[in-house]
């Protein structure tokens, strides 16, 4: 059973993007959560209106990095379930799918990774696409490689969904947070049945 390709459609209009962290006497306040999923423990980073960051055990300390780079005299608050944005992630592993659909983020990325990361949203949970397709569709055709790269750096996974990209020949590539969490994902979403995700799985 190949994945159901969405086919990317969908215009790349949908507003998802919001802005830093609130700023008190220069100190940038971003709160801190961690979710447990069947994946492992993730790890959030919210402003008061935003998600910033949303990753997976192995990845979480480069992507704490990221922030306190980003945000100059950053101040890391543990706050509990900023903006219901745990809720929402504990919903889509109980089997609510589009319960991240929405989410306002700000993640600081280039222009051309914000276009990238845009174009990730616009895919419909139980669907993929490829980087080709993907390329093509914000008419930069020999950019696959760029868009490998801005899916690569996407520091919000899950609410901007780069599991959902695949290779052009089918197989699950590229995911920071380990192949297999990546099958798991789109067999959980439906894109991909479970001997499929097994045999993913051995050829990787």
């Amino acid at each position: 059973m190949q994945p159901r390709s969405c086919g990317l459609t969908v215009p790349l209009s949908t507003p998802h993007v919001g802005h830093p962290g609130e700023l008190r006497c220069g100190v940038t306040v971003l709160w801190v959560d961690e979710v447990r999923s069947p994946l492992g423990t993730l790890t959030m980073v919210a402003a008061d209106d935003t998600l910033c960051a949303l990753a997976f055990p192995v990845v979480r300390s480069r992507m704490l990095a990221r922030i306190r780079s980003r945000f100059s005299g950053v101040v890391l608050k543990r706050g509990r379930d900023p903006n219901g944005y745990a809720t929402r992630v504990r919903a889509y592993f109980s089997g609510d799918v589009g319960a991240l659909d929405g989410i306002a983020v700000d993640c600081g990325g280039t222009s051309f990774e914000e276009q990238v990361w845009k174009a990730l949203r616009a895919i419909p949970a139980g669907t993929t696409t490829t980087y080709r397709e993907l390329a093509e569709v914000l008419r930069r055709p020999r950019a696959v490689r760029a868009v490998g790269r801005a899916n690569a750096r996407n520091p919000a996974c899950l609410v901007i969904p780069c599991h959902r990209m695949i290779g052009s020949d089918g197989h699950l590539t590229g995911y920071a947070g380990g192949i297999w969490r990546k099958g798991w994902l789109l067999e959980h979403e439906g894109a991909l049945s479970p001997a499929r995700t097994r045999r993913r799985a051995r050829d990787n």
